[in-house]
Protein backbone atom coordinates (compact mmCIF):
# COMPACT_ATOMS: atom_id res chain seq x y z
CA UNK A 1 0.00 0.00 0.00
CA UNK A 2 1.15 3.56 -0.64
CA UNK A 3 -0.41 5.14 2.42
CA UNK A 4 -3.11 6.85 0.33
CA UNK A 5 -5.41 3.91 -0.37
CA UNK A 6 -8.30 2.72 1.84
CA UNK A 7 -7.67 -0.51 3.69
CA UNK A 8 -8.88 -3.38 1.51
CA UNK A 9 -12.13 -4.78 2.91
CA UNK A 10 -11.09 -8.43 2.58
CA UNK A 11 -7.71 -7.80 4.18
CA UNK A 12 -9.39 -5.73 6.86
CA UNK A 13 -11.70 -8.48 8.01
CA UNK A 14 -9.27 -11.39 7.68
CA UNK A 15 -7.47 -12.58 10.78
CA UNK A 16 -9.20 -10.33 13.28
CA UNK A 17 -5.91 -9.11 14.83
CA UNK A 18 -5.50 -5.87 16.78
CA UNK A 19 -4.91 -3.72 13.69
CA UNK A 20 -8.05 -5.10 12.06
CA UNK A 21 -10.06 -4.31 15.17
CA UNK A 22 -8.73 -0.76 15.09
CA UNK A 23 -9.67 -0.46 11.42
CA UNK A 24 -13.13 -1.85 12.17
CA UNK A 25 -13.58 0.73 14.93
CA UNK A 26 -12.64 3.50 12.50
CA UNK A 27 -15.12 2.28 9.90
CA UNK A 28 -17.97 2.03 12.41
CA UNK A 29 -17.22 5.50 13.74
CA UNK A 30 -16.62 7.43 10.52
CA UNK A 31 -18.60 5.35 8.00
CA UNK A 32 -15.71 4.43 5.68
CA UNK A 33 -12.48 2.42 6.02
CA UNK A 34 -9.22 4.07 7.06
CA UNK A 35 -6.34 4.53 4.64
CA UNK A 36 -4.07 2.67 7.04
CA UNK A 37 -3.28 1.76 10.62
CA UNK A 38 -0.04 2.84 12.26
CA UNK A 39 1.35 1.67 15.60
CA UNK A 40 3.98 2.73 18.12
CA UNK A 41 4.96 0.82 21.27
CA UNK A 42 5.29 1.70 24.90
CA UNK A 43 8.72 1.29 26.40
CA UNK A 44 10.55 -0.01 29.43
CA UNK A 45 13.74 1.70 30.49
CA UNK A 46 16.20 -0.92 31.65
CA UNK A 47 18.52 1.66 33.19
CA UNK A 48 19.19 5.39 32.77
CA UNK A 49 16.37 7.25 34.52
CA UNK A 50 16.04 11.05 34.56
CA UNK A 51 19.25 11.32 32.56
CA UNK A 52 17.77 12.36 29.21
CA UNK A 53 17.14 16.01 30.10
CA UNK A 54 20.68 16.12 31.47
CA UNK A 55 22.24 15.13 28.11
CA UNK A 56 23.01 11.69 29.52
CA UNK A 57 22.59 8.05 28.57
CA UNK A 58 19.63 5.68 28.66
CA UNK A 59 19.01 2.04 27.78
CA UNK A 60 15.31 1.52 26.96
CA UNK A 61 13.57 -1.07 24.83
CA UNK A 62 10.15 -1.19 23.17
CA UNK A 63 7.32 -3.26 24.59
CA UNK A 64 4.94 -5.52 22.64
CA UNK A 65 2.06 -3.34 23.94
CA UNK A 66 1.34 -0.58 21.46
CA UNK A 67 -0.92 2.28 20.51
CA UNK A 68 -2.60 2.02 17.12
CA UNK A 69 -3.94 4.92 15.07
CA UNK A 70 -6.29 4.26 12.15
CA UNK A 71 -6.44 7.33 9.94
CA UNK A 72 -7.75 8.79 6.72
CA UNK A 73 -7.36 12.20 5.12
CA UNK A 74 -10.03 14.91 5.08
CA UNK A 75 -10.31 17.60 2.44
CA UNK A 76 -11.55 20.38 4.76
CA UNK A 77 -8.45 20.69 6.97
CA UNK A 78 -10.30 19.61 10.11
CA UNK A 79 -8.83 16.91 12.35
CA UNK A 80 -11.16 14.63 14.29
CA UNK A 81 -9.82 12.52 17.17
CA UNK A 82 -11.43 9.55 18.86
CA UNK A 83 -10.22 7.03 21.44
CA UNK A 84 -11.66 3.54 21.77
CA UNK A 85 -10.39 3.45 25.35
CA UNK A 86 -11.49 6.80 26.77
CA UNK A 87 -15.19 7.76 26.64
CA UNK A 88 -14.72 11.34 25.48
CA UNK A 89 -16.50 11.17 22.13
CA UNK A 90 -15.06 12.66 18.97
CA UNK A 91 -12.85 15.70 19.56
CA UNK A 92 -12.74 18.16 16.64
CA UNK A 93 -9.59 20.22 16.19
CA UNK A 94 -9.23 23.15 13.82
CA UNK A 95 -5.52 23.65 12.97
CA UNK A 96 -5.81 27.44 12.88
CA UNK A 97 -6.91 27.40 16.51
CA UNK A 98 -3.99 25.32 17.80
CA UNK A 99 -2.15 27.28 20.46
CA UNK A 100 -0.13 25.80 23.34
CA UNK A 101 -1.38 28.60 25.59
CA UNK A 102 -5.03 27.88 24.78
CA UNK A 103 -5.79 24.24 23.90
CA UNK A 104 -8.98 23.99 21.83
CA UNK A 105 -12.17 22.93 23.55
CA UNK A 106 -12.19 19.18 24.08
CA UNK A 107 -8.45 18.81 23.43
CA UNK A 108 -7.51 18.61 27.06
CA UNK A 109 -6.61 15.26 28.56
CA UNK A 110 -5.65 12.49 26.13
CA UNK A 111 -6.55 14.50 23.02
CA UNK A 112 -3.93 17.13 23.85
CA UNK A 113 -1.22 14.66 22.76
CA UNK A 114 -2.35 14.10 19.15
CA UNK A 115 -3.44 17.75 18.93
CA UNK A 116 0.06 18.70 20.08
CA UNK A 117 1.60 16.49 17.41
CA UNK A 118 -0.48 18.21 14.73
CA UNK A 119 0.64 21.58 16.10
CA UNK A 120 4.32 20.52 16.12
CA UNK A 121 4.13 19.27 12.53
CA UNK A 122 2.53 22.49 11.34
CA UNK A 123 4.97 24.60 13.36
CA UNK A 124 7.81 22.78 11.57
CA UNK A 125 6.31 23.85 8.24
CA UNK A 126 5.24 20.37 7.21
CA UNK A 127 2.21 20.24 4.87
CA UNK A 128 -0.16 18.17 6.98
CA UNK A 129 -3.85 18.52 6.21
CA UNK A 130 -7.11 17.33 7.71
CA UNK A 131 -7.63 13.81 8.97
CA UNK A 132 -9.92 11.49 10.90
CA UNK A 133 -8.12 9.48 13.60
CA UNK A 134 -9.30 6.55 15.71
CA UNK A 135 -6.97 5.43 18.51
CA UNK A 136 -6.83 2.12 20.34
CA UNK A 137 -4.11 1.18 22.84
CA UNK A 138 -3.06 -1.60 25.15
CA UNK A 139 -0.22 0.41 26.71
CA UNK A 140 -1.38 1.01 30.30
CA UNK A 141 -1.80 4.74 30.95
CA UNK A 142 0.01 6.12 33.98
CA UNK A 143 2.10 2.97 34.40
CA UNK A 144 5.46 4.55 33.60
CA UNK A 145 5.56 2.75 30.24
CA UNK A 146 5.32 5.84 28.01
CA UNK A 147 1.75 5.59 26.84
CA UNK A 148 1.93 9.28 25.92
CA UNK A 149 5.02 8.82 23.74
CA UNK A 150 3.39 5.85 22.01
CA UNK A 151 0.34 7.98 21.19
CA UNK A 152 2.47 10.88 19.97
CA UNK A 153 4.72 8.76 17.77
CA UNK A 154 1.86 6.72 16.28
CA UNK A 155 -0.01 9.94 15.47
CA UNK A 156 3.05 11.57 13.94
CA UNK A 157 3.78 8.51 11.80
CA UNK A 158 0.16 8.29 10.63
CA UNK A 159 -0.12 11.96 9.68
CA UNK A 160 3.25 12.18 7.93
CA UNK A 161 2.74 8.99 5.91
CA UNK A 162 -0.83 9.99 4.98
CA UNK A 163 0.55 13.18 3.47
CA UNK A 164 3.69 11.68 1.93
CA UNK A 165 6.12 13.44 4.27
CA UNK A 166 9.41 11.56 4.59
CA UNK A 167 10.93 11.87 8.07
CA UNK A 168 13.62 9.78 9.71
CA UNK A 169 12.64 8.02 12.90
CA UNK A 170 14.80 10.37 15.03
CA UNK A 171 13.11 13.37 13.36
CA UNK A 172 9.73 11.83 14.15
CA UNK A 173 10.76 11.36 17.79
CA UNK A 174 11.97 14.97 18.03
CA UNK A 175 8.64 16.31 16.76
CA UNK A 176 6.73 14.08 19.19
CA UNK A 177 8.86 15.37 22.05
CA UNK A 178 8.23 18.94 20.88
CA UNK A 179 4.50 18.26 21.15
CA UNK A 180 4.80 17.00 24.72
CA UNK A 181 7.16 19.78 25.84
CA UNK A 182 5.57 22.81 24.23
CA UNK A 183 1.92 21.83 23.78
CA UNK A 184 1.11 19.42 26.61
CA UNK A 185 3.50 21.13 29.00
CA UNK A 186 5.63 18.20 30.22
CA UNK A 187 9.37 19.10 30.11
CA UNK A 188 10.46 15.54 29.26
CA UNK A 189 13.62 14.52 27.48
CA UNK A 190 13.71 12.66 24.18
CA UNK A 191 14.25 9.12 25.47
CA UNK A 192 10.63 7.93 25.51
CA UNK A 193 9.79 9.10 22.00
CA UNK A 194 13.09 7.81 20.61
CA UNK A 195 12.55 4.36 22.10
CA UNK A 196 9.02 4.22 20.67
CA UNK A 197 10.13 5.38 17.23
CA UNK A 198 13.53 3.73 16.84
CA UNK A 199 13.75 0.52 18.90
CA UNK A 200 14.33 -2.84 17.23
CA UNK A 201 13.07 -6.28 18.19
CA UNK A 202 15.39 -8.27 20.44
CA UNK A 203 17.53 -5.28 21.38
CA UNK A 204 17.86 -2.58 23.97
CA UNK A 205 18.56 0.88 22.59
CA UNK A 206 21.60 2.69 23.96
CA UNK A 207 20.76 6.37 23.47
CA UNK A 208 23.14 9.29 23.89
CA UNK A 209 20.59 12.03 24.45
CA UNK A 210 23.04 14.81 23.56
CA UNK A 211 24.29 13.54 20.22
CA UNK A 212 21.24 11.30 19.61
CA UNK A 213 23.68 8.52 18.70
CA UNK A 214 22.01 5.11 18.96
CA UNK A 215 23.42 1.64 19.47
CA UNK A 216 21.23 -1.46 19.35
CA UNK A 217 22.40 -3.86 22.05
CA UNK A 218 21.29 -7.53 21.90
CA UNK A 219 19.09 -8.25 24.92
CA UNK A 220 17.78 -11.80 25.03
CA UNK A 221 16.73 -12.81 28.52
CA UNK A 222 15.24 -16.12 27.38
CA UNK A 223 18.54 -17.31 25.92
CA UNK A 224 20.16 -16.69 29.30
CA UNK A 225 17.42 -18.51 31.22
CA UNK A 226 16.10 -15.21 32.54
CA UNK A 227 12.92 -13.20 32.41
CA UNK A 228 12.27 -9.51 32.98
CA UNK A 229 9.04 -8.88 34.85
CA UNK A 230 7.17 -5.58 34.68
CA UNK A 231 5.21 -4.88 37.85
CA UNK A 232 2.53 -2.25 37.24
CA UNK A 233 1.75 -0.95 40.73
CA UNK A 234 -1.50 0.59 39.44
CA UNK A 235 -0.46 3.86 41.09
CA UNK A 236 -0.99 6.62 38.56
CA UNK A 237 1.47 9.43 38.14
CA UNK A 238 1.12 12.85 36.56
CA UNK A 239 4.42 14.29 35.36
CA UNK A 240 2.77 17.62 34.56
CA UNK A 241 2.11 18.35 38.24
CA UNK A 242 5.38 20.23 38.83
CA UNK A 243 7.53 17.50 40.41
CA UNK A 244 9.21 16.68 37.11
CA UNK A 245 9.84 20.35 36.32
CA UNK A 246 11.31 20.89 39.80
CA UNK A 247 13.87 18.16 39.27
CA UNK A 248 14.78 19.44 35.82
CA UNK A 249 15.31 22.95 37.23
CA UNK A 250 17.39 21.61 40.11
CA UNK A 251 19.65 19.66 37.75
CA UNK A 252 20.09 22.55 35.35
CA UNK A 253 20.80 24.90 38.25
CA UNK A 254 23.42 22.54 39.66
CA UNK A 255 25.09 22.22 36.27
CA UNK A 256 25.30 25.99 35.96
CA UNK A 257 26.70 26.27 39.49
CA UNK A 258 29.40 23.76 38.59
CA UNK A 259 30.21 25.56 35.34
CA UNK A 260 28.92 22.70 33.18
CA UNK A 261 26.74 22.70 30.10
CA UNK A 262 24.89 19.71 31.54
CA UNK A 263 25.42 17.16 34.29
CA UNK A 264 26.47 14.70 31.59
CA UNK A 265 29.78 16.62 31.51
CA UNK A 266 30.68 15.71 35.11
CA UNK A 267 32.92 12.61 35.01
CA UNK A 268 32.07 9.87 37.48
CA UNK A 269 35.63 9.98 38.85
CA UNK A 270 35.20 13.67 39.77
CA UNK A 271 31.80 13.32 41.41
CA UNK A 272 32.85 13.58 45.05
CA UNK A 273 34.91 16.72 44.45
CA UNK A 274 32.03 18.34 42.57
CA UNK A 275 29.50 17.50 45.29
CA UNK A 276 31.74 19.19 47.85
CA UNK A 277 31.34 22.44 45.91
CA UNK A 278 27.55 22.43 46.22
CA UNK A 279 25.86 23.96 49.25
CA UNK A 280 22.26 22.93 48.53
CA UNK A 281 21.69 19.36 49.83
CA UNK A 282 18.89 18.83 47.30
CA UNK A 283 21.22 19.66 44.41
CA UNK A 284 23.83 17.32 45.91
CA UNK A 285 21.37 14.43 45.83
CA UNK A 286 20.12 15.18 42.33
CA UNK A 287 23.63 15.45 40.90
CA UNK A 288 24.75 12.26 42.60
CA UNK A 289 21.86 10.34 41.07
CA UNK A 290 22.37 11.61 37.52
CA UNK A 291 26.13 11.01 37.45
CA UNK A 292 25.98 7.56 39.03
CA UNK A 293 23.05 6.60 36.80
CA UNK A 294 25.02 7.48 33.67
CA UNK A 295 27.81 5.25 34.97
CA UNK A 296 25.32 2.44 35.54
CA UNK A 297 24.16 2.67 31.92
CA UNK A 298 27.74 2.27 30.74
CA UNK A 299 28.32 -0.72 33.01
CA UNK A 300 25.05 -2.45 32.07
CA UNK A 301 25.81 -2.09 28.36
CA UNK A 302 29.25 -3.64 28.90
CA UNK A 303 27.67 -6.61 30.70
CA UNK A 304 25.03 -7.09 28.02
CA UNK A 305 27.65 -7.10 25.28
CA UNK A 306 29.62 -9.68 27.25
CA UNK A 307 26.54 -11.90 27.64
CA UNK A 308 26.58 -11.48 31.43
CA UNK A 309 22.93 -10.57 31.89
CA UNK A 310 22.60 -11.90 35.44
CA UNK A 311 25.29 -9.51 36.61
CA UNK A 312 23.19 -6.52 35.63
CA UNK A 313 20.79 -7.29 38.50
CA UNK A 314 22.70 -5.53 41.31
CA UNK A 315 23.03 -2.44 39.13
CA UNK A 316 19.24 -2.35 38.72
CA UNK A 317 18.79 -2.48 42.50
CA UNK A 318 21.48 0.14 43.00
CA UNK A 319 19.66 2.38 40.51
CA UNK A 320 16.42 2.01 42.44
CA UNK A 321 18.07 3.05 45.69
CA UNK A 322 19.42 6.14 43.93
CA UNK A 323 16.02 7.03 42.49
CA UNK A 324 14.40 6.48 45.89
CA UNK A 325 16.89 8.30 48.09
CA UNK A 326 18.70 10.84 45.91
CA UNK A 327 16.11 11.66 43.26
CA UNK A 328 13.10 11.06 45.50
CA UNK A 329 10.74 9.86 42.77
CA UNK A 330 9.74 6.47 44.18
CA UNK A 331 6.68 5.62 46.28
CA UNK A 332 5.76 2.93 48.86
CA UNK A 333 4.27 0.62 46.22
CA UNK A 334 7.37 0.74 44.03
CA UNK A 335 9.66 0.22 47.01
CA UNK A 336 7.60 -2.77 48.14
CA UNK A 337 7.64 -4.34 44.66
CA UNK A 338 11.43 -4.00 44.42
CA UNK A 339 12.14 -5.25 47.95
CA UNK A 340 9.74 -8.18 47.64
CA UNK A 341 11.09 -9.27 44.25
CA UNK A 342 14.66 -9.22 45.54
CA UNK A 343 13.70 -11.12 48.69
CA UNK A 344 11.95 -13.74 46.53
CA UNK A 345 15.08 -14.42 44.50
CA UNK A 346 15.28 -11.74 41.79
CA UNK A 347 18.78 -10.89 40.60
CA UNK A 348 17.83 -7.23 40.82
CA UNK A 349 14.88 -4.86 40.59
CA UNK A 350 14.15 -1.17 40.13
CA UNK A 351 11.43 1.30 39.32
CA UNK A 352 11.21 2.32 35.67
CA UNK A 353 9.87 5.52 34.14
CA UNK A 354 9.42 8.96 35.62
CA UNK A 355 8.34 7.71 39.03
CA UNK A 356 5.72 8.81 41.57
CA UNK A 357 4.00 5.52 40.78
CA UNK A 358 4.01 3.43 37.65
CA UNK A 359 6.00 0.25 37.22
CA UNK A 360 8.99 -1.66 38.54
CA UNK A 361 11.25 -4.19 36.81
CA UNK A 362 12.54 -7.45 38.24
CA UNK A 363 15.21 -9.61 36.58
CA UNK A 364 14.53 -13.23 37.53
CA UNK A 365 15.34 -16.79 36.55
CA UNK A 366 12.68 -18.13 34.18
CA UNK A 367 11.54 -20.80 36.61
CA UNK A 368 11.08 -18.23 39.41
CA UNK A 369 8.30 -16.27 37.70
CA UNK A 370 5.43 -17.91 39.54
CA UNK A 371 7.07 -17.60 42.97
CA UNK A 372 8.14 -13.98 42.51
CA UNK A 373 4.76 -12.94 41.10
CA UNK A 374 2.94 -14.63 43.99
CA UNK A 375 5.24 -13.02 46.56
CA UNK A 376 4.60 -9.54 45.15
CA UNK A 377 0.83 -10.11 45.07
CA UNK A 378 0.86 -11.34 48.66
CA UNK A 379 2.95 -8.38 49.86
CA UNK A 380 0.65 -5.85 48.17
CA UNK A 381 -2.41 -7.52 49.67
CA UNK A 382 -0.86 -7.49 53.15
CA UNK A 383 -0.04 -3.78 52.77
CA UNK A 384 -3.59 -2.94 51.65
CA UNK A 385 -2.40 -1.81 48.21
CA UNK A 386 -4.30 -2.32 44.96
CA UNK A 387 -3.36 -5.66 43.38
CA UNK A 388 -0.48 -5.11 40.92
CA UNK A 389 -0.44 -6.30 37.33
CA UNK A 390 2.66 -8.41 36.59
CA UNK A 391 3.73 -9.30 33.04
CA UNK A 392 6.92 -10.47 31.35
CA UNK A 393 8.56 -8.13 28.85
CA UNK A 394 10.76 -8.78 25.83
CA UNK A 395 12.15 -6.19 23.38
CA UNK A 396 9.76 -5.49 20.50
CA UNK A 397 9.91 -3.43 17.30
CA UNK A 398 9.46 0.31 17.16
CA UNK A 399 6.86 2.35 15.28
CA UNK A 400 5.58 1.01 11.98
CA UNK A 401 2.61 0.76 9.67
CA UNK A 402 0.65 -2.36 10.62
CA UNK A 403 -2.23 -2.33 8.11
Amino acid sequence: MTGTEPVDEAARTEGGGPAHRTADGFRRLYGSPPEGVWAAPGRVNLIGEHTDYNDGFALPFALPQRTEVAAARRADGTVRLHSADIPSGVVTVHPAELDPARPPAGAAGWAAYPAGVLWALLEAGLPVGGADLHVRSDVPAGAGLSSSAALEVATALALTELYGIALTRPELAALARRAENAYVGVPCGVMDQTASACATEGHALHLDTRTLEQRHIPFDCAAAGLRLLVVDTRVKHDLADGAYAERLASCHGAAAELGLTALRDLPYAELDAALARLDDPVRVRRVRHVVTENERVVRVEELLRAGRLRETGPLLTEGHASLRDDYEVSCPELDLAVATANAAGAHGARMTGGGFGGSALALIDTDAEEAVTAAIAKAFDAAGFTAPRVTAAAPAAGAQRVL
